[in-house]
């Protein structure tokens, strides 16, 4: 079943030189050896990657794009929402991201950099800390006899260091959210093991919110001698950016006990002006264990004080009290050591936490201060530093159970191949990593857009909001834009089965934005039209900005006015009854039930023939926003078709008698006029205009019919769709769009023209969207098309992350050679929806039931 799988898996690491496989790593995951290079390389989408017919069509864009960019850039001082003229480039680099949901991140790279930081809400910024390291001192008889930083660089700093490990002896596993590292020691007959632990756990909404990460170093020593070994970690206080160098930082050493556990080690307070932090870096006093520290040293220089330091006696000196503040134009850093003794042929191990303490944040526009998530738990003052790691140190194995009790039915499915297990839990990084904010609801919020239950609206502070917060994640790293509604159609699989709370909190912030109106006069790029950024009665295409105010200002996007788009509002319904399916909540469904009148009242208005079927406008009116489509689409028509369905049963639910007459005559008529207008014998076409690629097979046509299968529908009464043309056109997708695209492995191209060649008619038609291609494998499972469905989503892991080297910034888009489009996306996250469709009904990840019945809510 899996494509090469002797061969791409291998190639990743055909460097790596022992045998040693580490410390209980396991089997499944992405594993890589630290000396490998990529030979696929891959840069983003440019002008010259464009037709000169596209580049023709969108020059009215171009130039009023360039106009809003200098303007936004040069003259108001802040990031555009996309940035086309400073895509990112390729860095084939990432490992799986530190820390829980919404209180930012620290990625670090799989060779043990920390590289890529998002600690201000939504912004990135990529930046390798040279002096964030490990290292590690082995010492016999009371003597050192090997000192070596676990890194293969050869920085032009800190040369008092020895650099340059062999990336030959080591190699990195990831399966999120643990990754382990492994190094085998050149000559000393000792191979370490670095087991990275983050509290990502299912169905927990408190461990789950703390910025923290764990270190466990088990070390593992084959001489026929004991040794003393010491694990140093050493930190800037920052991230590399400017406001390193701004003046203001301190250090101060900690020791905190309590509930008969110690923890000591390092705070450093980075004191800007907005968005303050802290790190700390901590150890848990054990008494086989050593600590010492260095609570302040400068990173720049050759650094070589602390490198004697810790060579002299295998610890650091620990002079007591806080460092002075920098001055502007100055670093600092600082340094924890952990020395314990390893008998010979022998095993011992030292554990480390990573905290970053941002409890207050704001956003772009500093209107308003947010309290994140674990602030609840840890309080507002920015002093949580020592008992979030007293927390994570003492607890760090009750998280691991827990994630290994989720993955275990999983993972030990022999049925299942080993690359998918891996895409699963790996693809699940852009929940945390993807500028994920999950704040508090302050008291005096309204969420409802002003419109009151009693109206047809919502409480002003729905419960599970008020419980769970609010919660909120980008587009991508580079389209950012919160909660992208048209993306998260997608992506949100992940959120309903594993966070449901989550998932429902987030619908109810949409389900007020729907009722609101902001007649705010504005440009459209692509039309230089001005329109309303928010209209009445449609679903908004995000939240907002990061650089911006989100939940206040929503509609970042402004190259259309969406709300023309013929799948918002569609996306919406579906996606209500879909969560409702799987979690039974009758109190989320009757509250939503009135918002998911109003945006179908409102798309009715583009069934402009009365037919039952609503129309594209002759635009690229939906996702596929570069892509244009006239007339009833199999895509649009198809979501339409089966937000009707959903339609009647939720009135069915609720005994709206009258209103499921109305839907159900809308669907007889519609199905009708879907099937008599795209069907074409073996797929429907992409759309109904008569134009020369009308025909053309879309490899998404059947995504309405994928959400009525996962919620449970699409058989018995409510059937809109033959099941015998669903199988015929999925079997069409397959045949042309993966079988006829890419040697049959790099997934389904988006368009594909009956004789076999892609739809070159737009940049989108010619593209492979990863997660539209998850989202099609899930739907041929549904249809018992396993094997297909697996070869299809097969084709995108291993095109991702074993020959492109974007691994843990899966992009929205690749095309057949050498060019991607938006690294760090959302719609991935839809491999979920594979996940789901094996389990069928989506039992195993059902919450646990609430209290109100169907019986309490019909009327």
């Amino acid at each position: 079943m899996d494509l090469n799988d002797s061969t791409s898996l291998a190639e990743l690491m055909a460097s790596y030189q022992p045998s040693d496989t580490g410390y209980r790593v396991p089997k499944d995951g992405w594993r890589i050896c630290l000396a490998h290079e990529f030979k696929e390389k891959r840069t983003p989408l440019q002008a010259k990657n464009v037709s000169l017919s596209d580049i023709v069509k969108h020059i009215g864009l171009g130039l009023r794009y360039l106009k809003w960019w200098y303007k936004k850039t040069q003259v108001e001082k802040k990031a555009p929402f996309i940035d086309m003229f400073r895509a990112l480039p390729l860095r084939q680099i990432y490992g799986a991201p530190l820390g829980g949901i919404g209180g930012g991140t620290i990625t670090r790279g799989w060779k043990g950099e920390f590289c890529r930081w998002q600690l201000n809400p939504g912004m990135y910024h990529y930046k390798t800390v040279i002096a964030d390291q490990f290292t590690v001192c082995l010492r016999r008889d009371s003597r050192t006899i090997y000192q070596q930083v676990l890194s293969t660089e050869h920085p032009h700093t800190m040369q008092g260091w020895n650099w340059g490990y062999c990336g030959e002896y080591a190699f990195y596993h990831a399966l999120y959210p643990r990754a382990w590292s492994v190094y085998h020691l050149p000559g000393q007959n000792v191979t370490l093991t670095c087991r990275q632990v983050s509290p990502v756990i299912p169905h927990d909404y408190k461990d789950s919110s703390l910025p923290v990460a764990v270190f466990v170093w088990d070390i593992e020593n084959k001489n026929d001698y004991a040794l003393d070994v010491s694990i140093m970690f050493t930190m800037v206080n920052g991230s590399g950016h400017k406001d390193d160098k701004s003046g203001g930082h301190w250090n101060e050493p900690f020791n905190l006990e309590k509930e008969g556990e110690s923890v000591s080690g390092v705070l450093l307070h980075h004191c800007t002006p907005v968005n303050p932090y802290t790190l700390c870096l901590a150890a848990r006093k054990q008494s086989d264990r050593e600590i010492s520290y260095q609570t302040a040293f400068s990173p720049e220089g050759t650094c070589s004080a602390l490198w004697s330091d810790l060579i002299n006696n295998g610890r650091l000196d620990s002079p007591k009290g806080p460092s002075p503040p920098t001055q502007k134009g100055e670093k600092v850093a600082a340094a924890l050591a952990v020395g314990c003794s390893v008998a010979a042929q022998g095993h011992n191990c030292v554990e480390f936490s990573l905290v970053w303490d941002m409890p207050k944040m704001t956003f772009g526009s500093r209107e308003k201060e947010h309290m994140r998530r674990y602030t609840r738990y840890y309080g507002t003052n920015g002093d949580a530093g020592p008992s979030l790691s007293h927390y994570a140190l003492t607890h760090y194995k009750d998280w691991e159970k827990s994630i290994e009790e989720w993955q275990r039915p999983i993972l030990e499915d022999s049925a299942l191949p080993s690359w998918y297990k891996s895409a699963l839990f790996n693809e699940l990084y852009f929940v945390v990593d993807g500028g994920t904010v999950w704040v508090e609801l302050p008291e005096d919020c309204d969420v409802s857009g002003g419109l009151r239950p009693q109206e047809g609206g919502l409480p002003a502070q729905p419960p599970i909001i008020k419980e769970y917060g609010r919660f909120a994640y980008l587009e991508g790293q580079e389209y950012r834009m919160y909660n992208t509604y048209d993306v998260h159609f997608y992506a949100s699989f992940a959120l309903i089965m594993l966070w449901p709370k989550l998932a429902l909190s987030l619908q109810y912030d949409i389900a007020g934005s729907v009722v609101q109106h902001d007649p705010t006069e504005r440009m459209n790029l692509m039309t230089g039209r001005c329109s309303a950024v928010k209209t009445q009665n449609v679903v908004p295409h995000d939240i907002g900005d990061p650089d911006d105010e989100p939940w206040t200002r929503a509609n970042a996007y402004q190259i259309y006015d969406t709300a023309d788009w013929k799948d918002l509002n569609l996306k919406f319904v579906l996606q209500v009854y879909r969560d409702y399916h799987l979690t039974q909540d009758t109190q989320y469904l009757q509250d939503m039930w009135p918002i998911c009148q109003a945006v179908m009242e409102a798309e009715l208005k583009f069934d402009k023939d009365g037919d039952g079927l609503i129309e594209n406008s002759g635009y690229a009116d939906q996702t596929y926003d570069g892509w244009t489509v006239t007339g009833p689409s199999a895509y649009c028509g198809g979501l339409w078709i089966a937000s009707v369905c959903v339609m009647c049963k939720m009135a069915q639910l609720l005994k709206r008698d009258s209103v499921y007459e109305r839907y159900r005559d809308i669907l007889e008529r519609g199905s009708a006029a879907f099937d008599k207008l795209l069907w074409n014998g073996k797929y429907y076409n992409y759309d109904s205009s008569g134009r020369s690629l009308s025909n053309s097979i879309m490899s998404d046509q059947c995504a309405g019919y994928w959400f009525l299968r996962a919620s449970g529908l699409g058989n018995g009464e409510l059937q809109p769709f033959p099941k015998e043309k669903i199988r015929s056109a999925l079997k069409s997708v397959f045949d042309f769009n993966v079988m006829s695209f890419g040697g049959g492995q790099m997934g389904a191209v988006n368009g594909m023209r009956p004789e076999g060649v892609p739809d070159r008619s737009s940049i989108q038609s010619d593209e492979v969207w990863v997660g539209v291609v998850y989202g099609l494998a899930a739907t041929m499972i549904h249809e018992d098309m396993l094997e297909e469905g697996l070869h299809t989503a097969e084709g995108c892991y291993r095109t991702v992350w074993e020959r492109a080297g974007m691994a843990f910034q899966t992009p929205e888009a690749y095309c057949e050679k050498g060019i991607y489009r938006s690294l760090g996306y959302m719609r991935p996250l839809s491999i979920w929806a594979m996940q789901l469709a094996l389990d069928k009904t989506g039992q195993s990840y059902r919450p646990r039931q609430p209290s109100n019945s169907l019986d309490t809510v019909a009327q």
